[in-house]
C-alpha cells in the first residue's frame, strides 16, 4: 500500500486538521469531531447536518457552508459517527428553529443518529430525520435493511440546504429533503476495489477483466460480477437499472455522474456523454448536470449514476447559491 499517510490510526484526525488549515471559513472541532460553518448557528435558521464514515470525501464535511450543511460529523473510515459526536454537531447547528438530520441508510448510521436525536430531544432540541435510500442496486445489503444511501445524499443536502438558507421552517425543510430522496435513484459500477488505510489491501478480489455491478460505497457486493465491456454497454446497463426501478418520465432531470475516487475526470465525462445520449433517446430531459468525484469510496475506480426527477421548484433550489469546499456556485 502506498498512500500519503503517517499512521492509519491518525489519518481521519490529520485530514480534518488539514481541512481546517485549508478552509478557515469552517469551524473544525477536533475534540468533539465535527465540522461546522463558522457562522453557525444562525438565528432563526433551521440547521441541517449529516455525517457518516470517512472515506467518502468530499461527502460530508466538504459540503458544509452557506447553502448546504450547517455541520457534519465524520466517523472513522467506513464507520458511523457516535451519538455524542452527532449530538455535538446538532447543538452546533441549532438556533432554536430545529435541526434536520440527513442520514444515509446504513445500520450504524441509522442507529446512532436515532440515539443522538433522542438525546437532543431530552435537551429540548427539535430534530427531524430524513433517511436517504436511493441505491436501486439491491433491496438489502451487507450493512442495511432496505436500499443503501448513496449519491442522492448530495442532492438532498443541496436542495434542503437552499430552502433552509431562505428561512423555511423545520417541516418544510424536512419535507423537501424527503421529496428529493423519493424522486432519486442511483446505481454504481466498480472497476477495482478500494483499500482502507487500516487494512492495507483491497477490500475484495476483482479480476483484471471483471467489474462489480451495483457495488456499494463501502465495497459491498452488488447484483453481479460481470466481464469488463465497452463504456457504452456499461452506461446502458446503469441507465436500464435506474429506469427499471424508478421509471423516468418527461420531468426535467438532475443527473449526476459521480466518480468513486479513482476514476479520471476524462472517463467520467465520457460516461456522461454515453448516459446523456441514452436518456435523450428515451425522451428524457436533462435540465442540470454534475460530473466529478463527490460521493467516493476512497481509491475505488468506478462510477455511479444518480437521477432525480425534478420540477421548477427543485431546480430553483438546486440553482441557489452554495459556497462549500467541494460545491460552489452563484453569488
Amino acid at each position: 500500500m502506498k498512500k500519503f499517510i503517517n499512521d492509519p490510526a491518525d489519518v481521519v484526525r490529520e485530514a480534518h486538521a488539514g481541512l481546517a488549515a485549508a478552509h478557515p471559513e469552517l469551524r473544525v472541532n477536533l475534540d468533539e469531531q465535527f465540522v461546522a460553518r463558522a457562522d453557525a448557528p444562525r438565528p432563526g435558521k433551521v440547521g441541517l447536518i449529516s455525517g457518516g464514515g470517512s472515506g467518502h470525501e468530499p461527502l460530508h464535511a466538504g459540503f458544509v457552508g452557506p447553502g448546504m450543511l450547517d455541520a457534519a460529523c465524520p466517523g472513522e473510515v467506513f464507520t458511523s459517527p457516535v451519538p455524542d459526536q452527532i449530538l455535538a454537531a446538532t447543538k452546533a447547528a441549532d438556533a432554536g428553529a430545529g435541526v434536520v438530520h440527513v442520514v444515509k441508510n446504513y445500520t450504524g448510521d441509522v442507529m446512532n443518529f436515532q440515539l443522538a436525536a433522542e438525546l437532543a430531544d431530552e435537551e429540548g432540541l427539535r430534530v427531524q430525520t430524513v433517511l436517504v435510500d436511493d441505491d436501486v442496486a439491491v433491496e438489502d445489503s451487507t450493512w442495511t435493511a432496505g436500499r443503501r444511501g448513496t449519491g442522492a445524499t448530495l442532492l438532498v443536502e443541496k436542495i434542503a440546504g437552499a430552502l433552509a438558507e431562505e428561512g423555511a421552517d423545520l417541516d418544510a425543510v424536512a419535507a423537501v429533503a424527503r421529496l428529493v430522496n423519493e424522486r432519486s435513484a442511483s446505481f454504481a459500477v466498480a472497476l477495482t476495489a478500494c483499500t482502507t488505510p487500516a487494512a492495507g489491501k483491497p477490500g475484495f478480489d476483482l479480476a483484471a477483466d471483471e467489474i462489480e455491478v451495483g457495488v456499494g460505497i463501502h465495497g459491498e457486493p452488488g447484483r453481479s460480477r460481470q466481464k469488463m465491456r465497452p463504456a457504452r454497454e456499461i452506461a446502458a446497463l446503469v441507465v436500464d437499472a435506474v429506469q427499471s426501478a424508478k421509471p423516468i418520465g418527461p420531468e426535467p432531470l438532475i443527473v449526476m455522474v459521480n466518480g468513486l475516487g479513482g476514476t479520471p475526470q476524462m472517463e467520467l465525462y465520457l460516461m456522461f456523454g454515453e448516459i446523456s445520449r441514452l436518456l435523450h433517446d428515451a425522451g428524457a430531459q436533462i435540465a442540470r448536470s454534475l460530473v466529478g468525484n463527490y460521493v467516493t469510496s476512497l481509491d475505488m475506480a468506478g462510477m455511479s449514476l444518480t437521477v432525480c426527477r425534478a420540477d421548477d421548484e427543485l431546480l430553483r433550489l438546486w440553482d441557489a447559491p452554495v459556497h462549500t469546499p467541494a460545491l460552489r456556485w452563484g453569488a
